[in-house]
């Protein structure tokens, strides 16, 4: 599908050179002599290699024809995720890696968004928030205060959560899968 440059965005899957690359950042430019561009940083998908192209305004590129289906994750097998579709309960392994930094918060039976090209999986997305349980939380320092300070945990899955003082060993919390950080207590 062809789109304008202009309406390049982070994470959309675009076909240049005959290869699929996810677009990391962009940037609009209009410099005071000439057309203005947008600068686009992008990842190849396949093989990790990034790369920086300008695009003029009235440019159009080609994105991807992407599927976006919803499937369950079961267990982890090393370096490999065993994923099971929600439809019609077919199994398939995929890598790890297109978890990204997300793939530590994966939960057994957590449904997921997975991107699909031409059925070839290309990316993993979690649910934006989840719950988990605190296996070992630092003291809490005496006058301190709730709001303004912050002490380490370490939650079920060994994972380092920066939280709130009143978080003990044993609470259920709420992340954001994104970057780790505490939201609420659950």
């Amino acid at each position: 599908m062809k789109i304008n440059a202009n309406n390049i965005r982070t994470g959309m899957v675009l076909e240049h050179e005959k290869r699929l690359w996810r677009v990391l950042k962009t940037m609009h430019t209009q410099p005071g002599k000439g057309g203005a561009y947008m600068q686009v940083e992008m990842k190849d998908i396949v093989t990790g290699t990034k790369t920086n192209i300008r695009y003029r305004s009235a440019e159009t590129v080609d994105r991807a024809d992407m599927a976006q289906r919803k499937m369950m994750f079961l267990y982890s097998e090393g370096e490999m995720l065993n994923l099971m579709d929600n439809t019609t309960y077919e199994q398939m392994l995929v890598n790890a890696e297109l978890a990204g930094d997300q793939a530590c918060w994966l939960q057994e039976n957590m449904e997921v968004d997975v991107e699909m090209h031409e059925s070839t999986p290309i990316g993993i997305t979690l649910p934006a928030t989840i719950k988990i349980e605190i296996k070992e939380a630092d003291a809490a320092i005496k006058g301190q205060t709730a709001s303004s300070s912050f002490k380490t945990s370490v939650a079920v899955n060994g994972e380092t959560v920066m939280v709130p003082a009143f978080v003990n060993a044993g609470d259920i919390i709420v992340i954001n899968t994104e970057d780790g950080s505490y939201v609420e207590r659950a």
